[in-house]
């Protein structure tokens, strides 16, 4: 099982995947150019939910069509500090409205 954390740290923020730095997949879709954010929607957060589902997923078509709902639902009510594990996701994503 995969985990998935963020930290707003002095140097920014920080996103990690098992420990190693999460691929924000600009590859799939580029909502922004200024990196990872969360606790709000737009298109910071949106690009991190859309790096968390692709990375979870492993589908990029899946994880372009659920990008909106989660960064919605999930992402833009993160605090400041937030850990998530694979299952976490799959029940968010199991959550009436996300998927």
């Amino acid at each position: 099982m995969k985990r998935y954390t963020g930290d707003r740290t002095i140097d920014g923020v920080k996103v990690t995947v098992d420990g190693s730095p999460l691929d924000p997949r600009t590859d799939v879709a580029e909502y922004s150019k200024n990196g990872f954010e969360w606790s709000y929607e737009g298109p910071e957060p949106r690009q991190l939910a859309l790096a968390l589902l692709v990375d979870h997923l492993g589908d990029a078509g899946a994880a372009k069509r659920m990008v909106e709902p989660f960064m919605r639902t999930v992402v833009a009510n993160f605090g400041n500090e937030w850990e998530m594990t694979s299952a976490d996701i799959d029940a968010a994503l199991s959550a009436k409205g996300t998927a």
